[in-house]
């Protein structure tokens, strides 16, 4: 018949008086001291009871309800205690770290008709203008190039794209407000 009175202590390290207890012994003698070790650890209750519960299941598939073969059973769940509390930290900050990619809301649908008016008002402008003038606005406006780089593109001087832009510029704006 097993001693009932509680698990062994061990004497000194690795070696132990009295037989060895078993998991069920452990789990009720430790169990609360183990949950006070990881709450301090994680600082919270709930995720403390996970941790020590997780330690003894990983205990009892690796050495069974016997613990046969382990020299200190009470050290070595402590340790895995630890471990799991190490692990719960890690998780916790790169959860934290972990930065969502910004979702921009969607503009009501009545809107996004506005828009596509209100673009293809732009586009109907741009196509009256001449051909040097709507390439010059595409290129500085669309690609985002710069003057040198417009006038490297179409074979012009800088000043010839400067002149022609501010040119195209107020002709769109006279057809967007014929248009409206």
């Amino acid at each position: 018949m097993t001693d009932r009175t509680g698990p062994a202590r061990p004497a000194g390290r690795g070696h132990r008086t009295g037989p060895a207890p078993d998991i069920d012994l452990l789990y009720h003698h430790r169990r609360l001291a183990l949950v006070r070790l990881a709450v301090l650890l994680v600082d919270d209750v709930p995720t403390a009871e996970d941790v020590v519960q997780d330690a003894f299941t990983a205990l009892y598939r690796r050495h069974g309800a016997g613990l046969s073969g382990l020299d200190d059973p009470e050290a070595y769940v402590r340790r895995s205690v630890v471990n799991g509390a190490r692990s719960v930290l890690r998780r916790r900050r790169t959860v934290r770290a972990y930065v969502p990619p910004r979702v921009s809301p969607a503009p009501p649908p009545e809107e996004d008709v506005l828009l596509r008016e209100e673009h293809r008002e732009v586009l109907r402008a741009l196509r009256r203008l001449t051909p040097r003038q709507r390439e010059v606005l595409v290129l500085r406006y669309w690609s985002d190039m710069s003057e040198v780089e417009i006038a490297g593109t179409l074979g012009l001087s800088r000043g010839a794209v400067k002149s022609t832009a501010s040119r195209a510029l107020a002709a769109l704006a006279r057809r967007l407000e014929e248009a409206s």
